[in-house]
């Protein structure tokens, strides 16, 4: 069965904070940023930055986390940049999460944690 790709997902850290929402193939940071896209078709969770580097995973339960290691996957391309997509709302508190072994939360400011 193929995997299909939500067209609007909010996206959580493990604490169960608001840090980004998808809409389609595109990801975007708490204030409507553009910060990646998931531009494999096997893997519909991978996230590519602008740049193309590895952002991170979306994992269950809405969950964004960067995998301590995953295998290069080349340069997945430009997808043209998708336009601003206005403020989706604030979804509340998802509640805390265990995170998955070997996998980080996202910090989109800079650091991870």
């Amino acid at each position: 069965m193929a995997q299909s790709r939500p067209q609007f997902q909010y996206l959580f850290d493990s604490s169960g904070n608001w840090i980004a929402f998808r809409i389609g193939s595109f990801v975007y940071d708490s204030n409507a940023n553009w910060i990646g896209w998931t531009p494999w078709l096997d893997d519909l969770d991978y996230i590519s930055d602008t740049n193309g580097n590895y952002l991170g995973h979306i994992y269950p339960g809405n969950r964004l986390y960067r995998k301590a290691y995953t295998s290069y996957r080349g340069y997945p391309g430009y997808p043209g940049y998708p336009g601003y997509p206005g403020y989706p709302g604030y979804p509340g508190f998802a509640g805390f999460s265990m995170r998955p072994p070997n996998a980080y939360d996202v910090d989109l400011r800079g650091d991870e944690s």
